[in-house]
């Protein structure tokens, strides 16, 4: 009897920590599949409350002096790229509108480039899968001057 209770104890000692092994590796596989810095992606919708009233109205503002400025639109495989005229009123509407911009639409990759010797200013809005549909519909009277 002792001998059949010293097997069973060591059965279920060995087989606890052959079940606690696998249990280990398969934690260690989803980490390692998982990168600890993912963050969840941000839907695609402008957050109304990340402005304060007079940011909204001046991000309006602002947006109606770039419209009335676009020269031209190029599509990107990941976004857009609107042209600008390039002189000081619109280098400093694009630089103070786009912080607004990016406030309530962080999933917005966004560059502003200056081309060299006086060349055109130009405003990039680009991003994840699905997010030309979502500037379509946001700047759609940007895009359809």
């Amino acid at each position: 009897m002792k001998i059949f209770l010293i097997v069973a104890v060591t059965v279920t000692i060995l087989g606890g920590y052959a079940l606690s092994h696998v249990v280990s590796e398969r934690q260690a596989a989803v980490q390692q599949s998982t990168p600890t810095n993912a963050k969840a992606e941000t839907p695609f919708y402008c957050d109304r409350t990340a402005l304060t009233p007079v940011q909204r109205n001046r991000q309006q503002e602002l947006g109606k002096i770039l419209r009335s400025s676009v020269l031209g639109i190029q599509e990107l495989p990941g976004g857009f790229e609107f042209e600008f005229p390039s002189d000081s009123a619109n280098y400093q509407a694009i630089t103070e509108f786009t912080p607004l911009e990016r406030a309530c639409c962080p999933f917005f990759d966004i560059s502003i480039r200056l081309d060299r010797e006086g060349g055109k200013l130009w405003w990039q809005l680009t991003g994840r899968e699905g997010i030309k549909q979502f500037i379509r519909a946001e700047f759609a009277t940007w895009i359809k001057r």
